[in-house]
């Protein structure tokens, strides 16, 4: 079985933001160097589609588009709740990301596509009755043909194939519908007559070496003929956790990176709390203007979730823009990690001395940046106030960018819509609540505060209410 969340960042904004039901909404960065990270089937009717820069799925959506930046721990949450149900019907899963998974029923083997269809039916019944959530399902003997089949009962829709069938239905399909074969393998094998994954299983394993290379192309030859044996396991704990922003703007003075290094270093902190195991070694990520990257890293005495310590870990690690070059992505990782957390207690951990004698830089150049499975996200820092004289000019007007979580005493949780000229208009609803209404106001409301996004779900038990 193949399980995949249809439109999950989409589905997950529409779940929890009621009004956006149906509209074409874009999740990802709003900046110049913006990537969707996900579509709404409406956006994508209009033929926009992830990883394409978000300039160019805004022209192609029009005026109607609704840009949300990612909420990385609503979708974890949303993600952990789907899941926690497909595994009292499947204890052992292979997740693949957040919305994806494989799992085998030992209840399905040797089933009919009926028997099949009825289970696939009722586990998604469920996900969407208690979580909200649309889920597409796809059944084969093997990972290749469950996938295949998942992607083409979307959106919202189960497909089986019956082992008898599945060679028919395997070889009809274009070859780039093989899980393995790119743009560019595939641009090569239609240069050769090969348009269908038939063409590519009559190949004799020569010809497939030499198009493919020895390491690949074998492999991929033997899912072309149907043969996949590969067992559905568990994926091992992540070796690192981390946390990264690519910025409109590239950062240029220490004053801007510091920001920067403490976002990032909060984003992963969530993330590490949300394993369970503390972090004992502590790597920033600087990627130059010119995509050249810097790594620096230091190890603390002890593994730790504070957030403290792994944040003053993290600024002893920044380079100055001014000495290295401009600034155009912070990240923030946490490895080393254990279930045995050690504290602080002395404040050793925060010893700055400690950081020249256990950091280490590497340089390295990137040449191609990958989308596929990072969600990037536009910042724009501000200059901590505290680093910097007394203004000699009023202070800027707080800013509220469209998609803020935020609170009112009086309204509850909403959800800015848009801002500018002085004022800011919020759309007070969640999960819960149903399409809520609007409400305008001077951006210098005192009453509006920021929120924790999770209070969008309405679940008790996750967000600052539960």
């Amino acid at each position: 079985m193949h399980l995949d969340m249809d439109a999950f960042f989409a589905s997950v904004e529409q779940l929890t933001r009621p009004t956006l039901r149906d509209r074409p909404v874009l999740v990802g960065g709003t900046g110049g160097r913006g990537v969707v990270a996900g579509a709404s089937y409406a956006a994508r009717a209009f033929g926009a589609r992830s990883a394409m820069p978000m300039h160019q799925a805004r022209r192609l959506v029009g005026a109607g588009a609704v840009v949300l930046p990612p909420r990385g721990a609503v979708y974890h949450a949303v993600s952990a709740r789907i899941f926690a149900l497909v595994r009292d019907e499947i204890p052992v899963i292979e997740m693949l990301s957040f919305d994806e998974a494989f799992g085998e029923p030992e209840s399905l083997a040797g089933a009919s596509v009926e028997e099949v269809t009825v289970f696939a039916e009722r586990l998604r019944r469920r996900i969407r009755e208690t979580v909200g959530i649309a889920a597409s399902v796809g059944f084969g003997s093997g990972k290749q043909i469950a996938k295949i089949a998942s992607g083409l009962a979307k959106p919202d829709g189960v497909m089986a194939i019956a082992p008898s069938r599945e060679l028919a239905f395997l070889h009809a399909l274009p070859v780039r519908k093989l899980w393995g074969i790119g743009p560019v393998s595939g641009d090569r094998l239609q240069r050769l007559g090969v348009d269908t994954i038939g063409d590519f299983a009559e190949m004799s394993e020569v010809e497939v070496i030499s198009v493919l290379g020895a390491t690949v192309g074998p492999a991929l030859h033997l899912l072309a003929r149907g043969i996949d044996d590969r067992p559905v396991a568990e994926r091992a704990s992540a070796k690192q956790i981390s946390a990264e922003s690519t910025f409109a703007r590239d950062l240029v003075e220490l004053a801007e990176l510091r920001p920067a290094v403490d976002a990032a270093a909060q984003g992963a902190h969530r993330r590490l709390l949300a394993d369970g195991r503390g972090a004992r070694t502590v790597v920033l990520k600087l990627k130059r203007s010119d995509m050249s990257i810097l790594t620096r890293s230091t190890t603390l005495p002890a593994a730790t979730t504070e957030l403290s310590v792994l944040t003053a870990a993290a600024q002893r690690l920044a380079l100055d823009p001014r000495s290295v070059g401009p600034i155009r992505l912070v990240g923030v990782g946490y490895s080393g990690l254990n279930a045995v957390q050690q504290f602080s207690l002395f404040g050793d951990l925060d010893d700055p001395s400690d950081a020249a004698a256990s950091s280490e830089t590497t340089e390295t150049t990137e040449t191609t940046e990958t989308t596929e499975t990072t969600v990037t996200t536009e910042t724009t820092v501000t200059t901590d106030a505290a680093e910097q004289p007394e203004p000699t000019v009023p202070t800027a007007p707080i800013q509220w960018p469209t998609g803020t979580d935020v609170t009112h005493p009086e309204h509850g949780h909403g959800w800015v819509q848009g801002s500018g000229h002085g004022v800011v208009t919020v759309r007070f609803e969640t999960r819960a609540t149903g399409p809520g209404r609007a409400v305008t106001f001077t951006v210098t409301e005192s009453a509006l505060r920021h929120a924790d996004p999770l209070d969008s779900l309405a679940w008790p038990g996750v967000g600052d209410d539960g």
